[in-house]
């Protein structure tokens, strides 16, 4: 439909999007340049939009700070189309220094701002691992449907490396949380070797080259805000707090579907015809849409994407950050064996002041493939440092200077936020451990695991169900994002 061309004396298509995240959003701004062609209608159940980017207020006073980002911090400078898109509506990201933390212990500990007894430890695997990565992107089609355990396994890596190394950089980076063992390997190389995706830089002697920069977001709410305002002025609809509840049909030349407010006790609906739908949602929400209109195709590809809650608890209880997670640098984290290498030394001479990890891990002594993670918001996101909610946008000088700012005020408590995965395992998690009178804000999501299978019996057979009865799903597939 619309790779088409279009009669230019024909009405426009009238196409519905079910969904306001940043798929829906793009697929709306896409259309919405054509309006000889498309008249564009948005649904979303939430009363904003942005999908999982949101922000929610807090003690400015308290913490130092007005706003959180709370589903999303920050990117890769590699998703340069994000950026310049942000920059279209207005704003600007802040450069940060990926630093992690990894590991509590001196036998279990690794960054890469410094290296520790962990990374000497496997320095042999370390080396091969590299090795690994080549071969695996010159037989990308054969390890894209093998996991990273399988994968690990067929190399002789100890397991102690894959628990303590890798899995723990995908899951964080890749948000795939306790499923990492299960994804596809090839994400693996991605991450290392992929000029358009890379995370990080390879190194043979401490796995991680260098600090890379991510790029920390400005008010995702300002940002989707202005995007929506953008849309309704060039035309499209667009309808908050709306739930689609269902497909009634979609096969007779049009496309009905009928929508109610999205508040529980409502029991009025409504229905529209439309010449289109886009599916901007998950694929379970896709298929409890669509109903019983679902094709037994679109029930056997999106029913095999796997999903899992997680939830996200927002709170200042440095105690239990202390805890879990090396917080400071000490002397005994650093590798004895290397403490001599000027490499090394110089490393330890930046940690001593500039030891501010982004990422932790807390991996389950009983099963280390199994973790917590936790930011902290206070390093991580530039309102912290006074900068705008907007972003330094076209001010150079702004810019630096947020770069040249000193750290937050160690006199206002550090805002943190722990992800505790798979609501399944609730018994091994440690959440109740942070102190009730210290959370600031919980919250339920529901990720994609991205198991190896799915790059198996979804990805390769998407098109086959794409623009079928009117339909196309956008958003469903693919890879995952930091």
């Amino acid at each position: 439909m619309f790779g088409k061309k279009i009669d230019p004396t024909t009405p426009p298509k009238r196409v519905a999007i079910i969904g306001a995240g940043s798929a829906g959003m793009a697929a709306a701004y896409a259309l919405s340049n054509h309006p000889d062609k498309f008249q564009v209608t948005i649904f979303d159940k939430q009363d904003v939009c942005g999908g999982m980017a949101t922000s929610s207020p807090i003690d400015a006073e308290k913490f130092g700070a007005s706003y959180i980002n709370d589903g999303v911090q920050g990117g890769s400078p590699q998703f340069y189309n994000t950026y310049k898109f942000f920059e279209k509506m207005g704003f600007s990201s802040t450069d940060v220094g990926m630093q992690i933390s990894f590991g509590k212990g001196e036998d279990k500990f690794w960054t890469n701002v410094f290296p520790s007894e962990l990374v000497a430890k496997h320095a042999d695997d370390i080396k091969k691992f590299g090795k690994v990565l080549k071969i695996i992107k010159k037989a990308e089609p054969l390890f894209a449907v093998m996991s990273v355990q399988a994968m690990l396994k067929l190399f002789r890596f100890p397991q102690d490396f894959g628990d303590r190394l890798i899995f723990p950089l995908i899951a964080l980076f890749m948000g795939t949380g306790n499923q990492t063992p299960h994804v596809s390997s090839a994400i693996l190389e991605r991450l290392f070797l992929d000029p358009s995706m890379s995370l990080f830089e390879y190194s043979p002697d401490s796995l991680l080259a260098d600090i890379p920069k991510m790029l920390a977001f400005p008010s995702l709410h300002d940002v989707y805000d202005a995007w929506r305002k953008y849309l309704e002025e060039k035309g499209v609809r667009v309808f908050l707090a709306t739930e689609v509840t269902s497909v009634l049909q979609r096969q007779k030349g049009n496309v009905v579907l009928r929508f109610k407010n999205a508040n529980p006790e409502s029991t009025k609906f409504d229905t529209e015809r439309f010449d289109e739908i886009i599916m901007a949602v998950d694929a379970d929400s896709a298929l409890q849409v669509l109903g019983g209109q679902a094709s037994w195709k679109e029930k056997r590809i999106l029913g095999n994407v796997k999903y899992f809650n997680d939830i996200s608890v927002t709170h200042h209880d440095s105690e239990y950050m202390k805890k879990y997670y090396e917080m400071e640098f000490r002397e005994s984290l650093v590798a004895e064996s290397r403490k001599d290498d000027p490499s090394t030394q110089k490393a330890v001479s930046f940690a001593k002041d500039e030891f501010r990890p982004l990422y932790f891990i807390h991996m389950y002594d009983q099963d280390p493939k199994k973790i917590e993670m936790s930011f902290d918001l206070t390093h991580y996101q530039p309102q912290f440092k006074s900068v705008p909610p907007s972003g330094p946008v076209n001010e150079p000088a702004a810019e630096e200077a947020a770069k040249t700012k000193p750290p937050p005020s160690e006199d206002k408590p550090h805002v943190y936020q722990t992800i505790f995965l798979n609501d399944k395992m609730q018994e091994e998690w440690t959440k109740g451990e942070i102190d009730p009178d210290k959370i600031i804000l919980e919250k339920w999501w529901k990720q994609q695991g991205h198991n190896w299978t799915h790059y198996l019996g979804t990805v390769p057979w998407l098109w086959t169900i794409n623009g079928k009865n009117h339909t196309h799903f956008h958003s469903v597939q693919g890879l995952p994002l930091p």
